[in-house]
């Protein structure tokens, strides 16, 4: 029996949570806002704000600059002045410039790039039926190209001036030599006519098969992620071949008796890695660019055989809202290669390194 006057008897269930202090809850809200992280991704959007406007701006100036009427374009050679007028009031062409693009830009601001002056339809839903195509094209041809880079630089960066660095030395300049629409064609020449195991053109949805849909892309992702492998696998090599020859850390590492193998794939990757990244985030911009051509080539309905399109067709809403896509692709491609530093390498505080 408990003691008269004493306190109540401590029982093995926890009590409920106290509330946290409000001097606690704002020392928790002050640590998360100042991440280096978060003041890095404010900085960047901040940042992208002036470029997308400057992208959009100068993509307007460029089409407006363009011979031509996007009403003579739609209409025909037979159209008469009579209804060439009477389109360019339906679709306000004939209003000035800064009026346009003023009224774009308000419109975007708002989440609603326009409509398309060829069919009608709202650009985010012409743009959303295309989008998944690019994005599957470039993923891919991306992950072809990472899949080899890795071990081919490892396995010529191990022995260097040996078979293996030499045979990829040639692979290297043989593929950095060969434009991606040239190498597009000899690959249709040789897979899809004198060895038909892929098609040439056309795509296949995942929703119908996934087999036929990784067949249609293969060709196309080759001939993009081609060129990027043997630039990213001589630059990772280069890296890698410095790392071991030259830092103070291999040098410590081969002292504790670590294995060749494992000071190579440990030590020197990881610290190759930096440049490997950055030359990545710096190379998306050509990656996508290089998918017009090839989506044309293909026959493959993404947003880069739209682009062509709407350029012929001065379809002007359809064309800004392709730009706009590449350019903010781009900027988060390298948003994310500067959060990825701080992945493999915690030491580095953004806040002072980075302005």
């Amino acid at each position: 029996m408990a003691a008269r006057g004493a306190g109540p008897a401590v029982s093995g269930r926890p009590g409920p949570a106290l509330p946290a202090e409000p001097g606690q809850r704002g020392s928790v809200a002050r640590s998360v806002l100042g991440s280096p992280s978060l003041r890095l991704i404010g900085r960047r959007l901040l940042a992208a704000i002036p470029v997308l406007w400057g992208v959009t701006f100068l993509t307007f100036v460029v089409m407006n600059l363009l011979p031509g009427d996007a009403a003579q374009e739609l209409l025909g050679i037979n159209a008469t002045p009579a209804e060439i007028k009477e389109l360019s009031l339906k679709l306000h062409l004939n209003e000035p410039f800064w009026v346009r693009y003023g009224n774009w830009l308000g419109g975007a601001v708002h989440g609603h790039l326009g409509n398309s002056l060829t069919s009608g339809d709202p650009v985010t839903t012409v743009l959303g039926q295309r989008l998944p195509v690019t994005f599957e094209l470039v993923l891919y041809a991306f992950l072809v190209s990472i899949a080899f880079t890795v071990p081919v630089a490892l396995l010529a960066a191990r022995k260097p001036r040996g078979i293996a660095d030499r045979l990829s030395m040639v692979i290297s300049m043989a593929g950095l030599s060969t434009a991606p629409y040239v190498l597009a064609l000899v690959l249709i020449l040789v897979f899809a006519v004198h060895l038909p195991i892929l098609p040439a053109i056309g795509y296949v949805s995942p929703s119908q098969s996934i087999a036929g849909n990784i067949r249609s892309l293969t060709l196309p992702a080759i001939s993009i992620g081609f060129g990027l492998f043997c630039f990213y696998a001589r630059l990772l090599r280069a890296d890698i071949v410095q790392q071991m020859q030259a830092e103070d850390y291999v040098v410590t590492a081969r002292a504790k008796g670590l294995p060749p193998r494992q000071v190579l794939v440990r030590h020197a990757l990881r610290n190759s890695l930096f440049g490997l990244i950055t030359v990545i985030g710096l190379n998306i911009g050509a990656l996508i660019g290089t998918t017009v051509i090839i989506e044309q080539i293909f026959s493959l309905p993404g947003i880069g055989q739209e682009l062509l399109q709407s350029i012929n067709d001065r379809d002007l809403p359809v064309v800004e809202a392709c730009v706009l896509i590449f350019a903010v692709v781009v900027v988060l491609a390298n948003l994310l290669t500067d959060l990825l530093y701080a992945v493999l390498d915690p030491r580095i505080r953004y806040g002072r390194a980075i302005a």
